[in-house]
């Protein structure tokens, strides 16, 4: 069996060390360089998405740890996104308003966490594609023409995530708000950035495309007005009229009932219609929101009242219209 001698190890050695070290200094840039480039763009990635929520969060929910104990503190305890935006809801109750405000500021937040999330997700991976030697023109070139694709073929579904967002930011109704959408009048049950539901008078559950929505009216912001129409008698003195019913009415508001919903002082209008058989006097309070037909229905009752008392003829008082037929009074 043939013995190496001691040297010729001893430069075989030598050679593949010199070998490794050549291999290494080749593909350094694959073995360390990379890696460490593309693990720092991962953690600046998620250190980034980590800071930008943060500052989503407190923008928009203004959280203190502390809960609002007073209305007070729930008036002013507004998420700064939304302190220099326009509340459309009545001042009534702070504490309502402020979880109004709440929920407008937690949508809007995660639509804003979101996009952080996808904008920052797609500027890492074409890092990575970058560190890696792929050029990257054709990807932007190709995001660009799936974007307007996708752009095209979901413009409803992207008109209707907008028009939320423009919704929310301007406070056009919330949740319990009475409103007229066109084609649906109810009460909001939610509202999201692309359905909006409504329940109409009849029960019914509406699912309202926000992208569908051309016009709102908003029956729960400021206040309302309740319109009372009272008919007389043509032979009833209308002067008269008016005063008894200016009377009942500022009486039939000092009530505690509905004193805290009236917002202002009676006024009679004057007279709404004239016909053959009688004469309309209209009238209307200033109320608060969603509570005009509760003071309709009670400044009705005091001015029937009132009239009675101080013999005000109405239309038909006996109640009813007599026809004759064939010579005899129909029952």
């Amino acid at each position: 069996m043939p013995v190496i001698s001691r040297p010729f190890r001893r430069v075989e050695t030598v050679h593949v060390y010199q070998l490794a070290f050549e291999w290494t200094e080749t593909n350094r840039h694959w073995l360390i360089e990379v890696p460490i480039r593309i693990v720092s763009y991962a953690v600046i990635a998620l250190v980034a998405r980590l800071v930008l929520h943060r500052v989503i969060d407190r923008a928009t929910t203004g959280r203190t740890g502390k809960p609002d104990n007073t209305d007070e503190q729930a008036q002013t305890n507004r998420p700064p996104l939304l302190r220099y935006l326009r509340d459309r809801t009545a001042s009534s109750n702070a504490r309502k308003a402020a979880e109004r405000r709440r929920q407008r500021a937690q949508t809007i937040g995660s639509v804003l966490k979101s996009t952080v999330s996808i904008l920052l997700l797609v500027w890492l991976v074409l890092a990575i594609l970058s560190v890696l030697g792929v050029n990257i023109a054709p990807f932007i070139a190709s995001a660009g023409v799936v974007g307007l694709a996708i752009g095209f073929g979901a413009q409803n579904l992207v008109r209707d995530f907008v028009s939320g967002i423009f919704m929310l930011l301007e406070d056009q109704y919330g949740v319990g708000d009475n409103v007229d959408l066109g084609d649906v009048t109810g009460e909001v049950q939610s509202v999201g950035l692309r359905i909006t539901t409504v329940r109409d008078g009849d029960g019914t559950l509406w699912y309202v495309r926000n992208g569908e929505i051309k016009r709102v009216g908003n029956m729960s912001q400021d206040y309302a007005v309740a319109h009372v129409e009272v008919p007389v008698a043509l032979t009833a003195d209308l002067d008269r009229a008016e005063l008894v019913a200016i009377e009942a009415a500022e009486a039939a508001i000092i009530d505690p009932a509905i004193a805290a919903n009236v917002l202002g002082d009676p006024e009679m209008l004057g007279v709404q219609e004239l016909s053959p058989d009688l004469l309309t006097l209209r009238m209307s309070v200033k109320t608060r929101p969603n509570t005009q037909g509760a003071v309709q229905r009670r400044l009705r009752r005091e001015i029937l009242r009132a009239y009675d008392e101080h013999g005000i003829a109405l239309p038909y008082p006996q109640g009813r219209i007599h026809a004759v037929v064939g010579g005899r009074a129909a029952e």
